[in-house]
């Protein structure tokens, strides 16, 4: 097995403590994992301080940020240990790893090491009573050490797009990754050690939540901000702990994201791009749809269409031939979307497919398995309709009128993302104002610019991040002025 320890001060700290990490392939121990406690998370944050004191704060913006673009190439150089290890902790198939999750989350440090270079600040020529006059002009400077809580679903991916930017302002981190998803993290310090980049401004602590690394690390009064992406119940907690100093805070939260298709869609499009929106990672992606709103005359076309495609997706390893569909990231969370998959039949849904266990070789008969679900027959109070269950599922309903299936797409406490398929450019420009989310797609879905706002409204997250918006959170303006 694999010793996982957590990264402070640019050494790998072995602590007391440790808890098993199981693939959720067949469900044996693949690593030990060393569980950071209160002493490890002082240790880290007072590293983290010291490097903004010393050598990363004196670094100039062109050095910091060459030293970031080597981190790029280095990752690059490493491309398979990172492919293995985020395989072997989530169970996602080689190929959507591949191409997705490694190659963009080292984009990530090159975007905003190349965005900061170039970031405009505002300069104002003031009148003053003496007719002399004063300028004014802003200058931004890193928060401090932010404290970065990820999710297990896309591990690397989405620490880096909190860390590239916060270390691109100058900020240093501490990392508590996910306890199902410890190695990329872990991983990325070793390369971290390979570019130079000075000891103290990356860090890594593992553990759990509540009495663990996450608590520790959120509640620590010298964490100066906090980034988190995850459900929306941790979201709340994180905030409580932020209150106590007014820390910042930047959440990604949970969705219950909906797809509306009109008749006059290309329905091939339509069925493709619904299919990989929810399935994709065995749906464990926050932008994933849930929710299907079928415009009538298509409904019943479309629903055996999706059904064709779900039954003929390949479920498997990660390195078996042409598998899209892995297991789930652990036995909980596999209990948690099956627990659902119980719901609904009881509730009486049809089960257009799916809604079990699929049967696998004996190898792998006791990994994190579920089949790709499609229910139809449920009404838009059931709790299949309202509650995020993060799975390979998705309910799909018919629709009559424009404004109708408007009122039931914002009829939730969400606002993640929403994706449209229609023809009719009239009508997504106006559909798509009109729905309550932070990210609203036409004819796509995950089509994603690292340069525009990405984030949730509603229940679904607090702040924007991406390109310059990144920079709202990861900085502080200070206005200087000057008397002439």
């Amino acid at each position: 097995m694999k010793e996982i320890r957590n990264f402070i001060n640019g050494e790998f700290v072995e602590t007391a403590r440790h808890f098993t990490k199981r693939s959720p392939m067949d469900y044996s121990p693949i690593a030990r994992v060393h569980e950071a406690g209160k002493a490890e998370i002082d240790r880290a944050v007072e590293a983290a301080h010291a490097a903004l004191r010393g050598p990363w704060g004196n670094l100039s913006l062109s050095e910091r940020s060459g030293m970031l673009s080597a981190l790029v190439d280095a990752i690059t150089l490493r491309f398979d240990d990172f492919l293995e290890a985020e395989c072997a902790d989530t169970g996602k198939p080689r190929s959507l790893a591949a191409h997705l999750d490694i190659p963009r989350g080292a984009a990530n440090f090159k975007v905003f090491a190349d965005l900061i270079r170039s970031v405009p600040a505002e300069f104002f020529e003031s009148a003053t009573p003496d007719g002399r006059g004063a300028l004014n002009y802003s200058i931004r400077r890193p928060v401090g050490v932010i404290g970065v809580v990820c999710p297990w679903n896309l591990p690397l991916l989405l620490m880096t797009w909190k860390v590239g930017p916060a270390l691109a302002c100058g900020n240093t981190v501490v990392v508590k990754p996910s306890e199902e998803t410890p190695q990329t993290a872990t991983l990325l310090g070793e390369v971290m050690n390979q570019v130079g980049i000075p000891a103290g401004v990356y860090n890594v602590v593992h553990g759990f939540g509540p009495d663990s690394a996450g608590a520790f690390l959120t509640e620590h009064p010298k964490v100066n901000a906090i980034t988190f992406t995850g459900e929306t119940r941790t979201g709340t907690a994180i905030m409580k702990a932020a209150a106590q100093g007014a820390r910042p805070v930047s959440l990604e939260l949970g969705g219950k994201n909906p797809a509306i298709v009109f008749a006059d869609c290309d329905l091939d499009a339509a069925i493709e791009g619904c299919l990989r929106s929810s399935f994709s990672n065995s749906g464990q992606v926050c932008l994933a749809t849930e929710r299907i709103y079928v415009e009538r005359p298509l409904f019943e076309k479309f629903v055996q269409r999706l059904k064709e495609g779900a039954e003929a997706l390949k479920i498997g390893c990660p390195d078996d031939e042409g598998v899209e569909l892995g297991p789930l990231v652990s036995r909980e969370h596999q209990e948690k979307v099956l627990s659902y998959y119980r719901k609904a039949a009881g509730m009486g849904a049809t089960v257009v497919t799916g809604g079990g266990v699929p049967p696998m070789p004996e190898r792998l008969a006791q990994g994190c398995w579920v089949q790709p679900t499609i229910w139809t027959g449920l009404d838009d109070d059931s709790i299949i309709a309202r509650e995020e269950i993060f799975g390979p599922c998705v309910l799909v309903q018919p629709f009559d009128a424009e404004d109708e299936v408007i009122r039931r797409a914002n009829d939730t406490e969400y606002g993640l993302a929403c994706s449209i398929w229609t023809q009719n450019l009239s009508r997504a420009h106006r559909v798509a104002a009109q729905i309550e989310a932070g990210l609203v797609w036409v004819n796509s879905w995950f089509l994603r610019e690292l340069r525009a706002p990405f984030g949730g409204s509603k229940q679904s997250g607090i702040g924007r991040e991406g390109g310059v918006h990144s920079l709202e959170f990861y900085t502080e303006l200070r206005n200087i002025c000057i008397k002439l």
